[in-house]
């Protein structure tokens, strides 16, 4: 997919429909396997934590167990950013993939038969699970009441994802590979995406990142920075990211610096809506209205379902965008990372679709 939108890779040509071994796929995404824990929290009760508001934080078994126990009343839901994402794909009538790693415990079978629901597919190989030791992965999703929320993960076996987890089948029959950056934390994931994205590009597929959240940016600057300068078609990051990403002095100069690298640039602004940074400038898009924000955990990975579904399937950049604004308010409507409503009748409502 190159600056003008178009869903394929390096080429810039469409892929066919169709391929022998069946229909192509829109999206592949590539991400940490969660399972969500929501509660309501204080600020004081993230400053007794030791956590950052807004943003994510990487804690062990020990301290997630900790949080956990100080924690009211929770809400489990499936999550984890990128399949979040493919389920969004899903809810709008698009063929997705997730690729990621769970164990064979309650958490795990809940998670799998989640993202299978809403027509995900999901193939893992469940790695086998020891109570206390090894599990899968889960975030605990502290929500203020601004509807902020701020989470601690615990990978768990999410953390082991490797090469040895990627799906060939998929990867060779997609339009899109969409990778999350939270999972660049691991070496073994940075090497099995380094793989996804040889295999995109030798199947012609466009590869997008999600670069997540600023402590990946922080933590991984120069790597993404690089992978601007050939490996990616697409990016997606929010106002804070692409600044801290491009050392800018504010979002204006930010969008000029990403204009530069020739990559579709896909950023969010919250409420003011987001920019599309294409080869012909940037364009703003702006927000649908939200009656009452309840929960913006997954806003971002709607967002981004909602672009990749329309780049995949006809729509402009701009309209994507207005997809993805969709998309994110339905989310943010109501507490978890998952769809409540149906997102493609919300789409032909906000005259996107016929």
């Amino acid at each position: 997919m190159g600056a003008s939108g178009a869903p394929a890779g390096g080429s810039g040509g469409t892929p066919p429909a169709e391929q022998d071994d069946g229909p192509m796929l829109d999206v592949v995404a590539v991400g940490n396997a969660l399972v969500d824990v929501l509660a309501s929290a204080t600020d004081e009760d993230l400053a007794g934590h030791g956590l950052v508001k807004g943003t994510m934080a990487l804690v062990d078994h020990a301290r997630s167990e900790a949080i956990y126990a100080t924690m009211g009343p929770t809400t489990e839901a499936s999550g984890g950013s990128a399949a979040n994402t493919a389920a969004g794909v899903a809810s709008l009538g698009g063929r997705a993939a997730f690729l990621g790693r769970v164990a064979d415990d309650g958490l795990g079978r809940a998670f799998t038969h989640d993202i299978r629901s809403i027509g995900v597919a999901f193939e893992p190989t469940p790695t086998r699970a020891v109570p206390g030791k090894v599990v899968t992965g889960h975030c605990l999703v502290l929500v203020t009441d601004d509807a902020e929320r701020t989470m601690a993960t615990h990978l768990g076996v999410a953390s082991d994802f490797g090469p040895v987890d990627l799906h060939a089948g998929h990867l060779s029959s997609t339009q899109v590979v969409y990778l999350e950056g939270y999972l660049w934390e691991q070496p073994p994931a940075k090497a099995a995406m380094r793989e996804a994205i040889e295999a995109a590009h030798a199947n012609n597929a466009a590869v997008a990142l999600s670069v997540s959240d600023p402590f990946c940016v922080e933590h991984h600057k120069a790597e993404f920075l690089d992978l601007l300068t050939g490996d990616l078609e697409l990016v997606f990051a929010n106002e804070e990211e692409i600044i801290m990403l491009f050392g800018a002095r504010d979002f204006d100069a930010a969008v000029e610096a990403v204009a530069e690298t020739g990559v579709l640039a896909v950023l969010t602004r919250g409420a003011a809506g987001s920019v599309v940074v294409t080869a012909a400038g940037p364009v703003a898009v702006p927000a649908p209205p939200v009656e009452r924000v309840v929960d913006t955990t997954g806003a971002g990975d709607l967002f981004a379902a909602g672009f990749l579904y329309g780049i995949t399937n006809g729509l402009s950049p701009e309209d994507s965008a207005r997809l993805g604004g969709v998309c994110a308010a339905e989310v943010i409507s109501h507490v978890g990372a998952r769809p409540h409503a149906d997102l493609r009748a919300l789409a032909v409502e906000a005259g996107l679709f016929g």
